[in-house]
């Protein structure tokens, strides 16, 4: 199963009961500046930064990956995970906050992104959200935790480390076509929008969702395509039954699942 299939496991809530009759996936360690990693493969891109206090992390995969993305961590450093910070709720971003709550690691997301865990009946849910920024200065680093509005769902956070130059936006970028997750209050026309306000950050280096390390260009890209990608969803959406709209672009799988509600959402 392809990750970002993996997406709408969680969004219906099945993400759990799937990842516990999973073997875990090798994972990799990638080196992206001299304080800021990556962790690849399974779920969502994992990123991590190590200070003389404590490790902040980004997103944690699935509960079984937790193995792996610990002792990733423990072959860079030897100080604890002290904050975990979630970019959305799906469950191949979120899957590790149980076992990283169990050991002592604060976890923060958005406060939409923390209701719908609620809805989905989710566990390791977080004790912190907030609604608009969230910073965390740990051992001399900064990473902040930033809501510019709705895309991918309505709990998207961009995450941004200053001086590394770099940002993690979670699945608002990704490397597979524009998943709009219905059950989770997404906004195809926002979309665009959203994104292209993290691009007032002053950053090089960009850790999508899923998919390779990329650069703020890419980035820039992703407005343009997310914007196209609309546009041609609101001409299939016109040009026949809603029911049969997906068809009709040829489109599959999660793009597909996600086309009624853009049809609902670009027709008001």
């Amino acid at each position: 199963m392809r990750p970002l299939s993996l997406v709408l496991l969680a969004a219906a809530g099945l993400w759990l009961a799937w990842a516990q009759n999973q073997a875990p996936a090798q994972l990799t360690l990638e080196k992206v500046t001299d304080s800021l990693y990556v962790i690849v493969g399974s779920g969502g891109n994992v990123a991590f930064v190590p200070t003389a206090e404590g490790v902040i992390l980004i997103d944690d995969k699935f509960p079984q990956d937790n193995p792996q993305i610990v002792a990733n961590v423990k072959s860079i450093t030897d100080k604890p995970i002290r904050y975990v910070l979630n970019t959305h709720h799906h469950g191949d971003h979120t899957g590790g906050d149980p076992a990283l709550l169990a050991a002592n690691a604060e976890i923060i997301l958005h406060r939409n992104a923390r209701t719908n865990m609620v809805k989905g009946e989710m566990p390791g849910i977080p004790r912190i959200a907030f609604s608009d920024e969230a910073q965390v200065f740990l051992g001399g680093k900064e990473v902040v935790a930033r809501y510019f509005g709705r895309g991918h769902t309505d709990g998207d956070a961009i995450i941004f480390f200053p001086s590394e130059r770099a940002i993690h936006t979670g699945d608002l970028f990704t490397n597979g076509t524009p998943f709009c997750d219905p059950s989770a209050n997404c906004s195809i026309k926002e979309w665009d929008r959203t994104v292209q306000k993290a691009l007032a950050y002053d950053f090089d280096v960009v850790i999508p969702g899923h998919g390779p390390v990329m650069k703020k260009a890419d980035l820039a890209k992703h407005v343009q395509t997310v914007a196209a990608f609309r546009d041609k969803i609101k001409q299939g959406c016109q040009s026949g039954p809603v029911d049969s709209a997906a068809e009709r672009l040829q489109l599959t799988g999660l793009a597909a699942r996600g086309v009624p509600a853009m049809c609902k959402e670009l027709a008001q």
